[in-house]
């Protein structure tokens, strides 16, 4: 699973996978036929060999798969294997993130009241 900083997980073995697509969930098995999916703001859930069920909560992102191999890439993922856990993860990133967007909006709100108020002494003129 790839992120557009990291690397989020590199898991060999995997068993299963079910994602949610804009047509609703897909299921991948080892023998699947080659595909690419567009990924809509859910939960993917993976089984592996070795680690058991983990749910991934998504942003948007893709998943190919080609051969034995899956890929999927999303802007942001937040896993676990509990999903009551999960749910405060993703509550808690939301409330971080709902933070960083209300500045950045009063930010870009003093921006451009400066910039009308400049523009307006430019045309008095």
């Amino acid at each position: 699973m790839l992120l557009p900083s990291q690397v989020y997980a590199d898991e060999p073995d995997v068993l299963r996978i079910v994602a949610e697509t804009s047509a609703g969930s897909m299921g991948v098995l080892p023998h699947r036929l080659d595909c690419v999916a567009a990924l809509v703001p859910g939960i993917l859930t993976y089984e592996s060999a070795a680690g058991g069920e983990v749910f991934v909560a998504l942003d948007q992102g893709v998943l190919v798969k080609a051969g034995a191999e899956v890929r999927v890439s999303a802007r942001r993922a937040i896993g676990g294997t509990n999903l009551a856990r999960l749910r405060e993860a993703i509550a808690q990133e939301f409330a971080q993130i709902d933070a960083q967007e209300q500045a950045l909006r009063s930010v870009m709100a003093q921006l451009d009241g400066g910039f009308m108020r400049r523009f307006a002494a430019l045309t008095d003129d």
